[in-house]
Order: structure tokens, then C-alpha cells, then sequence
């Protein structure tokens, strides 16, 4: 059976769901307008008790971009985001993208050092940043050329009574408030941009071929990388995602948004996906179970995007009657690997399908998933989207396909494979093959039936929380210690699908080491979620003929020693 050729895994999609979707011809700012003209006064965003309707919306973005126009900001030009979930940052992204500029994506959980990377990459002279972020950009070296910091107070999106609330003398209302915003001395306020008026319909227009993000992805160098993302990438793939789930209402619609949108996943899913179909977009700053229980009874979840753990916190509190489940329509999981046991404890509490997808920043993000019928298989990524093909090749010989059921690299090709890499042409040509066929990295089976199951990860980068991590990175950071003279960073799996990040070092001669060193240089240079959450001291790490470390080999070591160490205590 020529699957590739065929796509005849189709027979296994929903009914209802088409072999291809309508090609894109506009850019994502015609895809808002045809909203905001089509549900004017449908809710486009919630947060905390106060919505925002699409008519709302498209007059904030128009007036928003007119702002920015004014402070300089023309076609091509990048424009940081470092913002949590928050209306302004729905606002924020649509604005920038209807000038024709490039959205770029930041968590605000970096630091100085890992800004100063990417903004040297990317040469963004405007950020659009939480308040609470701006005297960690004022801190960042000039050379960098940052001319405009422009401060987003989420509280000011929160009902009135919240606000007053947080405005109370009293330590707890002090604590809540300080967590939430900062003063932001030297910083333009996002407030006044709104007061603009609103952007000519005469300006320039993108097309469905402009860059609309450029959206990082950790490297096996370290380095992370830009990914590409035009218009179409990411208005294709949230028509791919309408087509998987044909019995979600166009217009009724409510999407939470539990997954950060600087992430490739909430990018599409709260921003893109929520606006293609016409829904509301119910945003949460943080992940916080209470919070969630708090909106679904005003908002009741009709479709939930998440990594495993939050599927497996949230059908904890649904079982212990804080949180209703019962209409939510689909959900679907990504980012790691999603086991049987959280599978039934959501479905137990939901009474709908929960299946798992797959997809990298390169693929705007998703590529394939499991169908919401009884044909899904637990355990396995799926069948390739709507307008999407494969291949399973030789790692080694990438224009040789391997024989169904047989081990290979999983080669994706469809409207939502980005375009390259940042000013990385030799990068994106190892990645790019003829004819725009992605290179994923990941090791994959297909079976007779095209359904596609990851065995290994021949990129080995690290998942923890959702997030990539990569190796190389951490390394870069612990071997700057003293007394370190080289390091292996792998992920050892835990039960909830994510990977435990842990160093393992070797030390010069004589040395001790310094754990405490350790922690503090991976504290002031990386993100918590990169951060090794434990350490240990090797005599020397195994290597290949050519002298490369064998994480693999580290890895299986580890988990072995784990693994002999629990059975002994059993």
C-alpha cells in the first residue's frame, strides 16, 4: 500500500474530516477581519471574569498599530514579545503583524544572558514586555540597539473589582499585585498605544507569503535557532486542526488557554486557532487548578489543549467535584508523551476523547495526531493532518524509505512546514531537503495502517514541562564551574511523561564539587526549567571512537542505576 502516495490512513480520520483543506491565499490579519466582521459581538478573549469581543479586538489591534507605525515600526521589522497570557498580547501579536512586521516570541522566564542571544540573532529594536521584564532589557548591553520598550500591565485587562481588590493596603493584596505587575520607570505604557487612533485601511497589507513569526527552537548546537513561520504556516495549520475536530461549533466554541503562547503549541492554539474558528479564547497567566475550576463556571471548557501533567492535575480536581468537565468536547495532547493511565483518568472525568498529537516548532506546530474516533491508538502520535504527507527514511540516507514497520527518520512535508532557520542557511539545508520535506530528528515506526509511533529521539533533546531543552545548552553552563571538566545533560523520564533534567559531571583531578557553584551559575544563566534538578559525579563519561560523549549511553546508565536502586529497596 502506497500510503505516502495515497494517503489512504484517511480512511481512519473522523467523519467529516476532508483528505485536504483549502489552501490559504490571505494572511492572518484578513483571517481577524473575516471575524471580527463575521462575530462582532461574540466574545474573542476572556480573562479572569472580563471578555473582550471581536469587534473589541480588531479595533484595539487597528488602534495598536497604528501606535506602532507611528513610533517607526514598518513591514520586515522584528518586534519582541515577552509577555505571559494576557489580552494585551493577543492584541499585541495581530497588531504587529498587520503592519507587515515579524512577531517574535520570548519567555519571560529567561534571563539576561538568554535574551541577549536571541535578541543579538533576531535584531528586534521594539519590545512589547511585561512590565515585570523591563529592567532585565534596560540591563542588556547597548550594542544590541533596542530603541523602544513599550511596559503591558496585565492587570489592567482584569475586571474592575479584582483591580481594586489588588489596590488594597494589606500584605496579601501587596504580595498578589507585586506578582502580577512592577513598576516601569523609562518604559512606555501598552495603555497609551491603545489611545491611538485607529490604522488606515489604505496601509499595506501582508500577504499569505510574509514571515509572521520568527519562533526559537533550542539547537543540538545549543544555539537556539529562529524558525521561519509565514502567514499560511500558521493559518494553514489551525485549518488543519478545524478539520481533525469536525464537531467543534464554529463561533461557540471556548478554548482554554493553559499553554504559554510564547510556545509554538499556544501560539497556534489561543492566538491562530481560537480566531480561525471563531471562539473564545479563555486565558490563564499561569497554570494554577483553582484558577481553571474558578472560569469553568462561567466559561465551561469546550475544547482543552495541554501537556500531560496538566491533563493529569485537572482530572484529579474534576474527580475530587471542583471542576467540570462534562462539555468539554475534545482534548488534545502534545509535547511529550501522553501514557494510558492519564488518558483514563481524564476520560473518566470528561466522558470525551483525550488523544495525543505530534509536531515541532518547524511544522507551526502540529503534524499529526490521533483521530477522535475509536480508531486512535493510545501510544502512537497518529496519522498525518489533512494535506500532509510522510516518509519514514534511513537516518543515514534520507532519500531511501524504509519498509512499513521498520525504524526510520520521520520526514514531514505539508503548508505548515516552516521555511528555514534565521540567517542559518547551512542549518536549514541540513533541515529543508528538496521540495520543502522537513527533517524531524525523531525516530518513528508506521504501521500497515500509517499510524506513526515515536521510539527514540535521535536529537536528544530534553522534555520537561512541555518545553525543549537542549543538552548542549545546560552542558555549556555547568562546565563553566570550577573543577568541572565536562558534563553530559540528558532527561530521565518520570511518570508523568516529562524528563527530569540531570547533569552528570566529571571533575579534574583532586577536585571537589562545588554543588552550590552549580546551582547558582545555572540560576543566573538559564530558565528554571532548563536547570539541572540533580547532580551526579562521574570518574569519566563514555565516548564514541571520535571522542563524542554518548548521552544515550549516560541515560540508559542512570536510568539502570534507578531502576537496580528501587528494587533493592523493594
Amino acid at each position: 500500500m502506497e500510503l505516502n502516495e495515497t494517503r489512504a490512513w484517511n480512511k481512519f480520520y473522523a467523519p467529516g474530516t476532508p483528505i485536504d483543506i483549502e489552501p490559504v491565499t490571505g494572511s492572518l490579519s484578513d483571517m481577524l477581519d473575516e471575524r471580527v466582521a463575521q462575530w462582532s459581538e461574540r466574545p474573542a478573549i476572556a480573562f479572569f471574569d472580563r471578555t473582550v469581543s471581536y469587534r473589541e479586538l480588531g479595533d484595539r489591534v487597528s488602534r495598536v498599530a497604528n501606535a506602532l507605525r507611528e513610533r517607526g515600526v514598518k513591514a520586515g521589522d522584528r518586534v519582541a514579545l515577552i509577555m505571559p497570557n494576557a489580552p494585551q498580547h493577543v492584541i499585541a501579536f495581530y497588531a504587529v503583524l498587520r503592519l507587515g512586521a515579524v512577531v517574535v516570541e520570548h519567555n519571560p522566564l529567561y534571563t539576561r544572558d538568554e535574551l541577549e542571544v536571541q535578541f543579538r540573532d533576531h535584531g528586534a529594536t521594539v519590545v512589547i514586555t511585561w512590565d515585570k521584564i523591563v529592567p532585565t532589557l534596560q540591563a542588556l548591553p547597548a550594542d544590541l540597539g533596542i530603541r523602544d520598550i513599550i511596559a503591558v500591565d496585565v492587570t489592567r485587562a482584569m475586571p474592575f473589582t479584582m483591580r481594586l481588590a489588588l489596590s488594597l493596603p494589606i500584605a496579601k493584596a501587596r504580595e498578589s499585585r507585586e506578582k502580577l505587575t512592577a513598576p516601569a520607570p523609562g518604559a512606555t505604557p501598552f495603555a497609551q498605544l491603545e489611545k491611538s487612533a485607529p490604522l488606515s485601511d489604505q496601509h499595506p497589507r501582508p500577504t499569505a507569503s510574509d514571515i509572521a513569526c520568527l519562533q526559537y527552537t533550542s539547537g543540538t548546537t545549543g544555539t537556539p535557532k529562529g524558525a521561519i513561520i509565514t502567514h499560511s504556516n500558521l493559518w494553514s495549520n489551525a485549518r488543519q486542526g478545524a478539520a481533525w475536530m469536525p464537531d467543534f461549533t464554529r463561533g461557540e466554541g471556548r478554548i482554554y488557554g493553559l499553554l504559554p503562547m510564547f510556545h509554538a503549541f499556544g501560539v497556534l492554539l489561543s492566538v491562530i486557532y481560537s480566531v480561525e474558528t471563531g471562539s473564545c479564547a479563555v486565558l490563564f497567566p499561569t497554570f494554577d487548578p483553582e484558577l481553571v475550576s474558578k472560569a469553568a463556571k462561567k466559561f465551561p471548557p469546550t475544547f482543552v489543549p495541554a501537556v500531560p501533567p496538566m491533563f493529569d492535575r485537572l482530572s484529579r480536581v474534576a474527580k475530587e467535584g471542583k471542576l467540570d468537565l462534562s462539555g468539554v468536547v475534545y482534548a488534545i495532547s502534545g509535547a511529550m508523551t501522553l501514557t494510558p493511565a492519564i488518558v483514563k483518568r481524564w476520560e473518566d472525568q470528561a466522558g470525551s476523547m483525550l488523544n495525543e498529537g505530534y509536531g515541532l516548532t518547524e511544522t507551526s506546530p502540529v503534524a499529526l495526531a490521533n483521530p477522535f474516533t475509536d480508531a486512535r491508538r493510545i501510544g502512537a502520535i497518529g496519522l498525518p493532518f489533512p494535506s500532509t504527507d510522510i516518509k519514514v527514511v534511513d537516518p543515514d540516507e534520507p532519500t531511501r524509505e524504509v519498509a512499513l514497520g521498520e525504524a526510520g527518520e520521520l520526514l514531514i512535508h505539508g503548508p505548515q512546514v516552516f521555511h528555514g532557520y534565521w540567517k542559518r542557511p547551512e542549518e536549514t539545508a541540513a533541515t529543508l531537503l528538496e521540495d520543502r520535506w522537513l527533517r524531524t530528528g525523531d525516530l518513528v515506526v508506521q504501521d500497515d495502517d500509517g499510524f506513526v509511533t515515536v521510539v527514540d529521539r535521535k536529537k536528544e533533546l530534553i522534555i520537561t514541562g512541555g518545553f525543549n531543552v537542549s543538552p548542549s545548552e545546560v552542558e555549556q553552563v555547568i562546565t563553566s564551574v570550577d573543577g568541572v571538566v565536562s558534563c553530559a545533560v540528558v532527561g530521565i523520564p518520570r511518570g508523568s511523561g516529562a524528563e527530569v533534567v540531570t547533569a552528570v559531571v566529571v571533575l579534574e583531578e583532586g577536585a571537589t564539587f562545588d554543588g552550590d557553584a552549580a546551582r547558582a551559575a545555572a540560576r543566573d544563566r538559564l530558565a528554571e526549567y532548563k536547570r539541572p534538578s540533580s547532580y551526579v559525579v562521574w570518574e569519566e563519561l563514555p565516548t564514541s571512537l571520535i571522542g563524542k560523549v554518548l548521552r544515550r549511553k549516560v541515560r540508559d546508565t542512570l536510568i539502570a542505576d534507578r531502576n537496580a536502586t528501587r528494587a533493592a529497596d523493594d
